[in-house]
């Protein structure tokens, strides 16, 4: 089974934390934040990629082994359901935001029985907003969403609340306790930031 602490030393190696405490990031919720973990990075990454999707496709057979299909959130989760479906050898497709305005006007791409036990993948969980949305989509289209696999997780109190108040689970491949505890331990962060970057999240 590949380890936490290997995702985080993938994400460290090739610079997908950024840390920006005097200029904070805008996060799709709204949060100012001092770190940002840009995992669109790990696509063009291929050693990291090839890890990263491992351990997905592992977490995935180990979490939830009823699996019929994956789900990409639109659009960081789509080539992660992608990779991780052609491992475990199942079906995938993605939930749009909103429906597309013309053609066949689908807000759920690819063809998805009702009833189908269905896993949704996402990059990053934060608020939780865009797994959530994505899960009720899927109910609303007669899926069985047995739950969320994300490659990273903030452990925002808030998302956690979220997502257990939509009857949902996630399982997430690496969190920011282990990311920030690696970044102190190579260098990649001064333990000052890892107490900043710790009690900012807390206090979210």
């Amino acid at each position: 089974m590949i380890q936490e602490r290997t995702i985080a030393e993938g994400l460290l190696s090739i610079g997908a934390v950024f840390l920006r405490p005097d200029e904070p990031f805008t996060w799709a919720s709204g949060i100012k934040s001092p770190i940002y973990c840009d995992n669109r990075l790990i696509l063009s990454a291929p050693a990291v990629r090839d890890t990263v999707e491992q351990a997905l496709a592992e977490m995935i057979a180990r979490e939830y082994p009823g699996c019929e299909m994956l789900m990409g959130t639109s659009t960081a989760g789509i080539a992660h359901a992608a990779l991780a479906a052609a491992l475990l050898n199942l079906p995938m497709g993605y939930v749009r935001g909103e429906a597309k305005s013309h053609g066949r006007t689908n807000r759920i791409e690819g063809r998805m029985e009702p009833g189908t036990k269905v896993v949704v993948v996402e990059d990053l969980i934060s608020t939780g907003g865009s797994a959530i949305e994505t899960v009720q989509a899927l109910r609303e289209a007669g899926a069985e969403v047995l739950g969320i696999a994300s490659l990273f997780t903030y452990g925002m109190r808030k998302g956690l609340e979220r997502i257990s108040a939509a009857g949902t689970v996630n399982h997430s491949l690496c969190c920011l306790d282990t990311l920030v505890q690696v970044a102190a331990e190579t260098g990649y962060i001064a333990q000052a930031q890892k107490t900043e970057i710790i009690s900012f999240r807390n206090n979210l």
